[in-house]
């Protein structure tokens, strides 16, 4: 766009950032004239805007309010970096499918509404990954070609991935009837390596080496505030309820009827 081309360096630079995942914004799928566009809600450009990560960088407005952040990001709508939408239904039957996105009239920026993005970032990670992939593909076809010490050497590479693979799954099987078996011998059951499929780095997931399967305790609910307002006051307060009652509405031109009266009573624990 001819708009993007005009923009300031240093708005350019915030745009790359808000666009990378850096910035850890949570980037949504929808669909806008027909072709899937990424959008994104307001508040988490702002949260990106004031992140550290933002803070280190060099060459950038800075920002250090949520005004200062509605501001800049005020100024980049006009370079059509992104663009305010609105969201409508999904264009599937499940409510996890794409929605429909529709771009208003009314460019402003508030943290509550969603922009699309125009803009794809920076390509030259594209561009490496694109030459990489055609030299692999070259490479592979070109195997035959290879010196006989380079074959021999991916024959065994291979191997030895295909070996830690089986590794894996043989651990993964052990565990398992270990503590199918501790669940019986010594309840609650043994976990050996209790966090080799949890969501932590390859050193922590053999960390540590065994552990019992005991069900995480629940935290104490907390107090409401009527019981600290009882404590507080050394006694319980007294409230106020509601009954109905029930009267019967005086007249002799017409039968007898029956109204509602709500009264305020003092609660009997009072």
């Amino acid at each position: 766009m001819e708009q993007q081309s005009n923009a300031p360096q240093d708005i350019r630079n915030v745009v790359n950032f808000l666009r990378s995942s850096s910035a850890g914004m949570k980037i949504r799928v929808g669909v806008l004239n027909g072709k899937r566009v990424d959008y994104f809600k307001g508040k988490g450009a702002v949260k990106a805007l004031l992140s550290p990560a933002y803070g280190k960088l060099k060459n950038v407005p800075k920002v250090t309010d949520e005004q200062e952040a509605h501001k800049l990001l005020l100024s980049i709508i006009p370079y059509a970096f992104f663009l305010r939408v609105e969201r409508g239904a999904p264009t599937g039957t499940s409510s996890g499918s794409p929605k429909q996105l529709q771009i208003t009239q009314m460019q402003s920026f508030v943290p509550s509404d969603y922009y699309a993005w125009f803009y794809e970032g920076s390509q030259w990670t594209t561009y490496v990954g694109g030459v990489a992939m055609v030299a692999i593909m070259l490479a592979g076809v070109m195997f035959p070609l290879w010196p006989p010490i380079m074959r021999l050497g991916v024959w065994y590479l291979s191997i030895g991935v295909l070996g830690l693979i089986g590794l894996f799954f043989a651990l993964a099987v052990v565990r398992l009837i270990f503590y199918i078996i501790t669940v019986i011998v010594a309840s609650p059951g043994i976990w050996i390596f209790p966090k080799l499929f949890a969501d932590v780095g390859f050193v922590e997931s053999f960390i540590p080496l065994w552990e019992w399967d005991v069900p995480k305790k629940k935290g104490k609910k907390k107090r409401s505030e009527k019981e600290k307002a009882k404590e507080t006051n050394g006694g319980a307060s007294p409230v106020s309820s509601a009954h109905i009652e029930e009267i019967q509405d005086s007249g002799s031109s017409r039968p007898a009827s029956r109204a509602a009266r709500v009264e305020e009573v003092p609660d009997e624990d009072s």
